[in-house]
Protein backbone atom coordinates (compact mmCIF):
# COMPACT_ATOMS: atom_id res chain seq x y z
CA UNK A 1 0.00 0.00 0.00
CA UNK A 2 1.55 3.56 -0.81
CA UNK A 3 1.47 6.23 1.81
CA UNK A 4 -1.48 7.54 3.34
CA UNK A 5 -2.70 10.92 2.52
CA UNK A 6 -4.79 13.76 4.73
CA UNK A 7 -6.57 16.44 3.82
CA UNK A 8 -8.79 18.96 6.23
CA UNK A 9 -11.98 20.43 4.50
CA UNK A 10 -13.41 23.40 5.73
CA UNK A 11 -17.21 23.91 6.46
CA UNK A 12 -19.30 23.80 3.37
CA UNK A 13 -15.83 22.79 1.46
CA UNK A 14 -16.72 20.30 -1.29
CA UNK A 15 -14.06 17.80 -3.07
CA UNK A 16 -14.38 15.26 -6.08
CA UNK A 17 -13.60 11.89 -5.32
CA UNK A 18 -13.81 9.38 -8.01
CA UNK A 19 -16.47 11.20 -9.58
CA UNK A 20 -18.97 11.31 -6.76
CA UNK A 21 -19.14 15.06 -4.98
CA UNK A 22 -19.12 15.45 -1.12
CA UNK A 23 -19.54 18.70 0.35
CA UNK A 24 -18.93 18.63 4.36
CA UNK A 25 -21.14 20.49 6.65
CA UNK A 26 -18.44 21.15 9.00
CA UNK A 27 -14.81 21.09 9.39
CA UNK A 28 -13.55 17.94 8.59
CA UNK A 29 -9.92 15.59 8.02
CA UNK A 30 -10.06 13.17 5.59
CA UNK A 31 -7.34 10.32 5.41
CA UNK A 32 -6.93 8.48 1.99
CA UNK A 33 -5.83 4.74 3.05
CA UNK A 34 -5.19 4.37 -0.88
CA UNK A 35 -5.21 5.79 -4.88
CA UNK A 36 -7.90 7.78 -5.14
CA UNK A 37 -8.41 10.40 -7.96
CA UNK A 38 -9.66 13.92 -6.38
CA UNK A 39 -10.19 17.55 -6.87
CA UNK A 40 -10.80 20.01 -4.38
CA UNK A 41 -13.41 22.42 -4.86
CA UNK A 42 -11.04 25.19 -5.38
CA UNK A 43 -9.66 23.64 -8.23
CA UNK A 44 -12.56 23.44 -10.15
CA UNK A 45 -12.57 25.55 -13.33
CA UNK A 46 -15.95 26.67 -14.45
CA UNK A 47 -15.99 26.54 -18.24
CA UNK A 48 -16.40 30.09 -18.64
CA UNK A 49 -13.06 30.63 -17.08
CA UNK A 50 -11.15 28.22 -19.34
CA UNK A 51 -10.15 31.27 -21.24
CA UNK A 52 -7.10 30.47 -22.41
CA UNK A 53 -5.16 27.44 -24.30
CA UNK A 54 -3.95 25.57 -21.04
CA UNK A 55 -6.97 26.47 -19.11
CA UNK A 56 -8.98 24.91 -21.85
CA UNK A 57 -6.91 21.75 -21.84
CA UNK A 58 -7.60 22.13 -18.08
CA UNK A 59 -10.86 21.81 -18.27
CA UNK A 60 -11.16 19.01 -20.54
CA UNK A 61 -8.38 16.96 -18.10
CA UNK A 62 -11.01 17.60 -15.15
CA UNK A 63 -14.19 16.28 -17.33
CA UNK A 64 -11.72 13.04 -16.82
CA UNK A 65 -11.66 13.09 -13.07
CA UNK A 66 -14.95 14.70 -12.34
CA UNK A 67 -17.34 12.85 -14.55
CA UNK A 68 -15.96 8.94 -15.03
CA UNK A 69 -18.80 8.56 -17.68
CA UNK A 70 -17.53 11.39 -19.99
CA UNK A 71 -14.05 10.36 -19.10
CA UNK A 72 -14.23 8.30 -22.51
CA UNK A 73 -15.29 11.37 -24.79
CA UNK A 74 -12.51 13.94 -22.73
CA UNK A 75 -9.62 11.70 -23.27
CA UNK A 76 -10.69 11.92 -27.03
CA UNK A 77 -10.64 15.35 -26.90
CA UNK A 78 -7.58 15.77 -25.21
CA UNK A 79 -5.63 13.51 -28.38
CA UNK A 80 -7.36 15.88 -30.76
CA UNK A 81 -6.54 18.65 -28.72
CA UNK A 82 -2.76 18.37 -27.03
CA UNK A 83 -0.61 18.14 -30.79
CA UNK A 84 -3.05 21.80 -31.18
CA UNK A 85 -1.15 23.08 -28.52
CA UNK A 86 2.01 21.38 -29.11
CA UNK A 87 2.25 23.26 -32.46
CA UNK A 88 0.73 26.41 -31.00
CA UNK A 89 3.56 26.81 -27.90
CA UNK A 90 7.82 27.47 -28.84
CA UNK A 91 7.99 27.75 -25.03
CA UNK A 92 10.67 24.87 -24.19
CA UNK A 93 9.15 24.61 -20.74
CA UNK A 94 5.72 24.30 -21.74
CA UNK A 95 6.17 21.85 -24.12
CA UNK A 96 8.23 19.60 -22.08
CA UNK A 97 5.33 20.44 -19.15
CA UNK A 98 2.50 19.04 -22.33
CA UNK A 99 4.51 16.08 -23.11
CA UNK A 100 4.36 15.28 -19.12
CA UNK A 101 1.08 16.37 -18.48
CA UNK A 102 0.25 13.57 -21.60
CA UNK A 103 2.33 11.05 -19.69
CA UNK A 104 0.56 11.59 -16.27
CA UNK A 105 -2.97 11.19 -17.67
CA UNK A 106 -2.48 8.08 -19.75
CA UNK A 107 -1.01 6.74 -16.12
CA UNK A 108 -3.98 7.51 -14.80
CA UNK A 109 -2.84 10.45 -12.36
CA UNK A 110 -4.95 12.76 -13.49
CA UNK A 111 -4.61 14.82 -10.47
CA UNK A 112 -0.86 15.25 -11.06
CA UNK A 113 -1.36 16.55 -14.53
CA UNK A 114 -4.42 19.53 -13.65
CA UNK A 115 -1.58 20.16 -10.55
CA UNK A 116 1.47 20.70 -14.12
CA UNK A 117 -1.31 22.40 -15.70
CA UNK A 118 -1.63 25.05 -12.64
CA UNK A 119 1.91 25.28 -12.63
CA UNK A 120 2.05 26.66 -15.94
CA UNK A 121 -0.11 29.42 -16.17
CA UNK A 122 2.38 32.00 -14.88
CA UNK A 123 4.47 30.74 -18.16
CA UNK A 124 1.19 30.93 -20.31
CA UNK A 125 0.24 34.91 -18.92
CA UNK A 126 3.93 35.80 -19.44
CA UNK A 127 3.75 34.53 -23.10
CA UNK A 128 0.15 35.69 -23.85
CA UNK A 129 0.89 39.48 -22.48
CA UNK A 130 4.17 39.63 -24.65
CA UNK A 131 2.37 38.56 -27.52
CA UNK A 132 -0.51 41.18 -26.88
CA UNK A 133 -3.21 39.51 -28.97
CA UNK A 134 -6.01 37.56 -27.81
CA UNK A 135 -5.78 33.81 -28.00
CA UNK A 136 -8.63 32.11 -30.41
CA UNK A 137 -10.21 29.48 -28.15
CA UNK A 138 -9.25 25.62 -28.90
CA UNK A 139 -12.64 24.76 -30.63
CA UNK A 140 -13.40 21.10 -30.42
CA UNK A 141 -16.75 19.03 -30.97
CA UNK A 142 -17.33 15.67 -30.14
CA UNK A 143 -17.66 14.93 -34.28
CA UNK A 144 -13.57 16.02 -34.90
Amino acid sequence: MKNTFKITLKANEKIYINGAVIKTDRKVSLEFLNDVQFLLEGHVLQAEDATTPLRQLYFIIQVILMNPDGAPEARDMLRRSLPLLLACFSDHQILAALKDIDRLVSEGHVYEALKALRGLYPAEARILANEGAPVAPLVLTAAE
